[in-house]
C-alpha cells in the first residue's frame, strides 16, 4: 500500500517481514512460493484487493510482476461520511453474516469500515441477530452470483427419484419461508428459474463461462415476487393448537379461517416435513394432497420407533 508502483515477488520475500525471517532461516525456494501464493489467496478471501502488474509488452509475463493494493479500492472514498448512526447501523449489518455464509461484497464493505477504525464484528446491541445459511451449496452459488459465472449442479425435482444436471446463470439467492432459494436461468431451458437450495444433492461447479452481469439487476425482487406468486396459489388450512410452538411459527405467516389458519406454501413436501415435525400440535384439513404426505409422514416415523423398540425388547431378553 505504501507504493504507486508496486513491489515485485522478490522484493516482498526480502522485506516483508515474516518471509525476511523465513530467508534467513534458510527456507526453500519453492516453500516461499507457496506461502506467497497462499497469503494471496487469504488476503483476496478477506475482501483486500490484489492487483498483479505484469509487462505491457507481454501481460502474460509474470516474472517480473508487480503486486500493490489499490489505495482506491481498499479504503472508502474521501468524499463519503457516516453519521453515528449510520456507522452504528453499518457495524450492526457487518455483524449479522456469519462467518461461513458473508459474502464477498459484505467481507469488503467491513474491511472498509474497520479501516475507520470500527470494529465490524462488535455488537451494538445485547444481542445482534444472526443469518446462518445451512445450505452447503450457498457459498459456491454466492461465489458464481459474484463473479458473474455459470454454476453447474445436480437437483432433485419434487416427484422424481433422480436428480438432474442443471446449468443455471445464478442471479441472486433469497430466503422464503426460512428456506434458501436461488433464482437464476437454466441455460438449457434459457428461462428463469427458481431452485431450492435443500434439492441440490451435488456438489455446485463454478465454471469458467461468464455473464453479463446487468441480469442480476433486480432479480431478487423478481424472486421474491415469483415465491409469492405460486405460496399464494397454494394455500392450506391447518387447525393448530394454541400457545404451542407450531402455532407461533405458522402463525406468523398465516392468515386466520373460522376454522384454524391458512397457510401458503412453495413446495409440497418441504412444507409436510415441517407439519410433520410438530406432530399433534397441527393437523391439515386441507389439501387433501398435503395431508396425505404429513400422514405418510407420521407413519414412518411411528414405525421405525416401533421397530427400535422392538429391537429393544428383543437385546432385554
Amino acid at each position: 500500500m505504501a507504493t504507486e508502483i508496486g513491489l515485485t515477488k522478490q522484493q516482498i520475500i526480502e522485506n516483508v517481514s515474516g518471509y525476511r525471517q523465513r530467508v534467513e532461516a534458510g527456507a526453500r525456494t519453492d516453500a516461499l512460493e507457496k506461502m506467497f501464493e497462499r497469503d494471496k489467496d487469504e488476503l483476496r478471501s478477506l475482501g483486500v484487493p490484489i492487483e498483479t502488474i505484469g509487462d505491457p509488452a507481454d501481460p502474460h509475463d509474470l516474472r517480473e510482476a508487480r503486486y500493490r493494493i489499490p489505495q482506491a479500492e481498499y479504503d472508502l472514498p474521501t468524499d463519503i461520511e457516516f453519521t453515528p448512526a449510520e456507522l452504528a447501523v453499518l457495524r450492526l449489518a457487518g455483524s449479522v453474516w456469519s462467518t461461513e455464509s458473508v459474502s464477498m461484497d459484505a467481507r469488503s464493505g467491513v474491511r472498509k469500515i474497520r479501516a475507520l477504525g470500527i470494529d465490524g464484528d462488535e455488537p451494538i446491541i445485547g444481542f445482534a441477530p444472526r443469518i446462518a445459511a445451512r445450505d452447503a451449496a450457498f457459498p459456491a452459488l454466492q461465489e458464481g452470483i459474484e463473479r458473474s459465472r455459470v454454476v453447474v449442479f445436480e437437483y432433485l425435482k419434487p416427484g422424481e427419484k433422480s436428480p438432474t444436471r442443471r446449468r443455471v446463470r445464478p442471479l441472486a439467492q433469497v430466503e422464503y419461508e426460512a428456506r434458501w432459494h436461488l433464482f437464476g436461468i437454466d441455460v438449457d431451458a434459457d428461462a428463469e428459474r427458481t431452485f431450492l437450495l435443500s434439492r441440490i444433492v451435488s456438489d455446485v461447479k463454478v465454471t469458467a463461462q461468464t455473464f453479463d452481469v446487468a441480469l442480476r439487476e433486480g432479480a431478487a425482487a423478481r424472486a421474491l415476487a415469483g415465491l409469492e406468486d405460486v405460496a399464494a396459489a397454494q394455500r392450506a388450512l391447518l387447525e393448530v393448537t394454541p400457545g404451542t410452538e407450531a402455532a407461533l411459527r405458522l402463525g406468523r405467516r398465516a392468515t386466520p379461517r373460522a376454522q384454524g389458519i391458512a397457510v401458503g406454501y412453495v413446495d409440497r413436501d418441504i412444507f409436510a416435513d415441517e407439519l410433520a415435525s410438530y406432530g399433534p400440535e397441527v393437523r391439515v384439513v386441507d389439501p387433501e394432497d398435503l395431508r396425505g404426505a404429513v400422514i405418510q409422514r407420521l407413519r414412518a416415523i411411528a414405525e421405525r420407533h416401533a421397530a427400535a423398540l422392538d429391537g429393544a425388547d428383543r437385546e432385554e431378553s
